[in-house]
């Protein structure tokens, strides 16, 4: 695969932090690459951020990774409830709907669900309270074993749910990397974390993602995204595997720190993911 000028991706992003960069710790962090891993432009791929959604990636594989081994079922129903154990000491918490996208799992509290409907709202929807019952479900250890097939560095951690208020004051924090996400969306995409049907599976779910506002929305309608964002106050991020039409697979990664409004950042993201496309199509 040929790339033309990839430039415009690093001055993009340098505008942006230019304009809105209120301190050292503000970054704009990017990983363009191959399927296979390999990187044609890095910028600060290596920084921590706050994985906000972005940790459900890894969620999503390790269930189905369960599911193929026999551990778990992701067909069986499991109760839906508001009511979670803390990954610190144990203690009791529970999620606030108003800071949730997923209405429908809401209605379901106190009935139940099938754990792959659950597991699909986490990404599709990004639906917090499906990630922490399937988190319940799946388990922490099962996504590090993920992080750790995939060849993450010990920068991305991922050891507590959503709103655990108790362990992020404890220091257990999700952080990720742009690198990092990348290589366990190339793993998924190259089908070398699990095997090839499976992987698929997850893609499947990957590319009925409803959020589309970020790198999807920079590249020419109806081209195929299978993509997971993430964003929470300052923090914006998106993890994209695009497959054009006439030319190879790759994986874009941006993530960003920086105190503007979501849309800003997604604006962004848009921008990078347009200049990307431009990039590959020279």
């Amino acid at each position: 695969m040929g790339w033309g000028d990839v430039n415009e991706i690093d001055a993009i992003s340098s505008a942006f932090l230019d304009q809105y960069a209120s301190g050292d710790a503000d970054r704009v962090s990017v990983w363009l690459g191959a399927t296979s891993g390999q990187p044609w432009y890095v910028r600060d791929d290596h920084v921590r951020h706050y994985a906000a959604s972005t940790m459900k990636l890894p969620l999503l594989i390790a269930a189905y990774r369960r599911h193929e081994r026999g551990e778990i079922d992701l067909d069986a129903p499991v109760p839906v409830r508001n009511e979670f154990r803390s990954a610190a000491d144990g203690s009791s918490f529970s999620l606030s709907q108003d800071q949730d996208q997923d209405d429908d799992t809401w209605a379901l509290v106190g009935s139940t669900a099938p754990l792959r409907d659950l597991v699909r709202h986490a990404i599709v929807k990004s639906g917090n309270l499906a990630t922490n019952i399937a988190l319940e479900h799946v388990g922490t250890a099962e996504v590090a074993a993920v992080l750790a097939a995939s060849g993450c560095s010990s920068d991305t951690v991922l050891p507590r749910g959503i709103e655990d208020a108790v362990a992020r004051r404890a220091g257990m924090d999700n952080l990720v990397t742009a690198r990092d996400l990348a290589v366990v969306m190339a793993g998924v995409a190259d089908r070398r974390l699990g095997p090839p049907p499976m992987c698929a599976d997850v893609e499947s779910v990957l590319a009925q993602q409803e959020h589309r506002d970020k790198v999807a929305a920079g590249l020419p309608a109806g081209t195929y995204v299978a993509n997971k964002t993430g964003w929470v106050e300052g923090v914006a991020h998106d993890v994209a595997l695009v497959r054009p039409v006439d030319s190879d697979p790759f994986v874009l990664v941006v993530c960003t720190t920086v105190a503007v409004p979501d849309e800003v950042a997604s604006a962004l993201i848009a921008d990078v993911g347009r200049a990307a496309w431009e990039a590959n199509a020279r």
